[in-house]
């Protein structure tokens, strides 16, 4: 993927190491803020319910399977629901660095049709962090960690308080 201006680093970027401990402080997890998340959440029925599987310090890893209930065209995944995928993966990985974060911009390029019954392999990494700005990738592959990439996205994430993600802002 090519990111545009907006969501490549500038040069001299710090790259810190990922640390999945570090996803959300230990109050906001505690109180389920995020049970009710569409992509992660477990109270979601219908939800991506995305696993958040590992980090190998310069990369956070997940999956989620594809439903019937995730479908757009015939038998194939919802775009729309590809990219909140990717959104997910990528602020993970923003989290991972110890940093709550949001969506600044994000940009989705799919590459293969995602059918219905698979599973999508997640990885996003950190390419840069400036000040509050956090520049992401991601890629989803297709039923294996290794197999073809179906989405791949660039983001800009933007570092903001604890209290965005509570009741108390």
């Amino acid at each position: 993927m090519t990111a545009s201006p907006v969501t490549t680093p500038p040069p001299g970027a710090v790259i810190p190491t990922q640390d999945l401990e570090r996803i959300a402080p230990d109050d906001l997890r505690a109180a389920g803020i995020f049970d009710g998340c569409f992509a992660c959440g477990k109270d979601v029925t219908d939800g991506l319910r995305i696993e958040r599987t590992s980090t190998d310090g310069d990369a956070v890893h997940g999956h989620f399977h594809v439903g019937d209930k995730h479908q757009g065209a015939p038998g194939l995944a919802h775009g729309g629901l590809l990219a909140t995928a990717m959104d997910e993966i990528l602020g993970t990985a923003a989290w991972s660095l110890g940093r709550m974060a949001v969506t600044g911009r994000l940009e989705t390029d799919y590459k293969i049709p995602v059918p219905v019954g698979a599973t999508v392999h997640l990885k996003a990494w950190c390419t840069g962090v400036e000040g509050r700005k956090i520049y992401l990738r991601s890629e989803g592959r297709l039923n294996t960690p290794d197999g073809p990439v179906a989405v791949a996205a660039a983001a800009l994430f933007i570092e903001v308080p604890a209290e965005h993600f509570t009741t108390e802002r």
